[in-house]
């Protein structure tokens, strides 16, 4: 029958044995947990470094896209600026071609009303002057008038009295010219009287 003691010592043995192994297998599983994680940790980074590429990508993209829409809205400022520039001048161009164009047609105004009050100026004065002239001629055409009816009168007069004076010769000499007409009314029926008819 075997001892106690050696007993004993083969419980104590197959107790450390016991112990080591099951270090051993706590170490395996410690590393093959560890070296679990690690695949994990890969397998998770590869799998953020997938998801990442597009995005990096697309954030390449955008940059590159935010860059060509920087330099266009650079470019279009640019334009704008110079488009500004010329309306600017062109406006300027403009006001002052205003300004030029209003200040000559207050000059035409100016000329014309100053043409206007001298045209109606010499309109009063032709007026006036035709009215004096037209006051002239009727008191002229009076005058004559007057003086054509006193002319007319003194003609009348005159001729009155030298046809008074006429018929007053005439009934003197009316006897003599009787006498004599009958005398030649004779002497023309006498000579008529002695005259021979023509031969038909």
């Amino acid at each position: 029958m075997p001892s106690k003691t050696k007993g004993k010592g083969m419980k104590a043995g197959s107790q450390k044995k016991r112990k080591n192994v099951g270090a051993d297998v706590e170490a395996k599983s410690a590393h093959r947990l560890a070296v679990l994680e690690k695949e994990l940790l890969q397998d998770h980074l590869a799998l953020r470094r997938d998801e990442a590429r597009p995005a990096k990508a697309s954030e390449d993209q955008l940059r590159w896209r935010l860059r060509v829409l920087e330099a266009e809205l650079e470019e279009a400022r640019s334009e704008g600026k110079a488009v500004y520039a010329e309306m600017s001048r062109q406006c300027q161009v403009l006001q002052k071609e205003m300004e030029t164009r209003s200040r000559q047609l207050e000059e035409e105004v100016r000329g014309l009303r100053e043409q206007l009050e001298t045209c109606q100026r010499e309109a009063e004065a032709a007026r006036e002057g035709a009215e004096q002239a037209l006051r002239e001629r009727d008191q002229t055409l009076a005058q004559l008038r007057a003086h054509v009816a006193d002319i007319e009168a003194k003609y009348e007069e005159i001729l009155h009295g030298s046809l008074d004076q006429l018929l007053a010769k005439l009934r003197a000499v009316k006897p003599q010219w009787d006498g004599a007409v009958l005398r030649l009314h004779t002497q023309y029926k006498e000579r008529l009287r002695h005259c021979k008819p023509l031969a038909p």
